[in-house]
């Protein structure tokens, strides 16, 4: 099976219809993102086929939490490369999507990605979530924020939970100690006015992962206090 077919089967596998266009678009964005990473570190992973496994449809398991067609506005805090923000854009292009990160560099691959591909309703922003989730624009804000890897449970929900409108979700891509990372962040996601609605179990394509993903849904307003200044919340997670 050829890299295009490998991507196509296995998004099909997560209930994404990925059309010839699509699949171009993800070949470029691969190229791309091999090519950065030479001058800068994005990846640890350079194979080809694992790049699509690994980063692509790893990204899309997330359809699998929730039916990504449906939604309007979604943020990624801590995008990194793009993922899984910039793979989401690309496999329903009518979300409006905002990409967020503290390192000018990755932004400045994550833009010429979107010039190259053509995107658009697609945003990067060079910010500290902390210093983002204060600002009224972007405060409560969106349908869905998504995220891949980024901190402790207890550490994340305090990172996103601000930006997400009462009623839409924190999915979280997480692994095996996901229900470890669940009990100390109960009470975070309490006092950031979020609870666990359900935890999806989503086998990655033609490899051996498996993701937990944590489906958090926002119930009320989170309080003002909430985020702390930069580097608090990591310093000293809500418990």
């Amino acid at each position: 099976m050829d890299e295009r077919q490998l991507l196509f089967e296995g998004a099909k596998q997560l209930g994404v219809a990925l059309d010839e266009t699509q699949i171009e678009a993800f070949m470029l964005y691969k190229k791309l993102l091999l090519e950065w990473n030479e001058k800068m570190n994005l990846t640890a992973i350079t194979d080809d086929i694992e790049v699509i496994t690994k980063h692509f449809l790893d990204c899309l398991t997330i359809n699998k939490a929730l039916d990504i067609d449906k939604v309007k506005t979604l943020i990624d805090i801590g995008t990194g490369a793009g993922f899984p923000g910039l793979v989401l854009k690309i496999a329903f292009p009518n979300i409006n999507i905002t990409l967020v990160d503290s390192l000018k560099k990755r932004l400045s691959f994550l833009e010429e990605v979107i010039n190259q591909l053509q995107l658009k309703k697609i945003t990067c922003i060079h910010a500290r979530a902390e210093d983002l989730g204060k600002q009224k624009q972007y405060r409560e804000g969106f349908d869905v924020c998504a995220s891949r890897a980024v901190a402790h449970l207890s550490v994340l929900s305090e990172y996103t939970i601000p930006f997400i409108k009462v009623g839409g979700y924190l999915i979280a891509l997480k692994g095996q100690k996901l229900n470890e990372e669940l009990k100390q962040g109960k009470k975070a996601m309490e006092l950031l006015g979020a609870k666990l609605e359900e935890v999806v179990d989503a086998a990655v394509p033609f490899t051996e992962l498996c993701h937990s993903i944590a489906k958090i849904k926002k119930i009320k307003a989170t309080s003002l206090k909430y985020p702390r200044k930069a580097g608090e919340p990591s310093k000293a997670p809500l418990s």
